[in-house]
């Protein structure tokens, strides 16, 4: 059975430096009923030697969609963290 998405061409709507951050980004496009595909996490983080970034891909289709959900995902000032409500954990001796 095919799907009308199997000819549809992907896109690239952003990349990252690291998997984590590409992850993040394609878990709330998910979450927003958008499928999200990551390429490039072998090269990322120098895991194969050589730099590279993560990309993120949509259907051309989501892609206006795509561009609002990344819209509000814009990272917060870190200034803006209460540190003092963040369990970090216990301090390690020697470290």
């Amino acid at each position: 059975m095919t799907s009308s998405r199997d000819n549809e061409r992907m896109v690239r709507l952003t990349s990252r430096p690291t998997e984590p951050l590409a992850a993040m980004i394609a878990g709330a496009l998910r979450d927003a009923g958008i499928r999200a595909v990551l390429t490039g996490q072998y090269t990322a983080g120098f895991k194969a030697e050589a730099p590279g970034w993560v990309a993120v891909n949509v259907f051309e289709s989501d892609r206006e969609a795509a561009e609002k959900v990344m819209a509000e995902l814009q990272p917060g000032d870190a200034a803006d963290v209460d540190w003092s409500q963040v369990d970090v954990g216990r301090p390690v001796d020697g470290v």
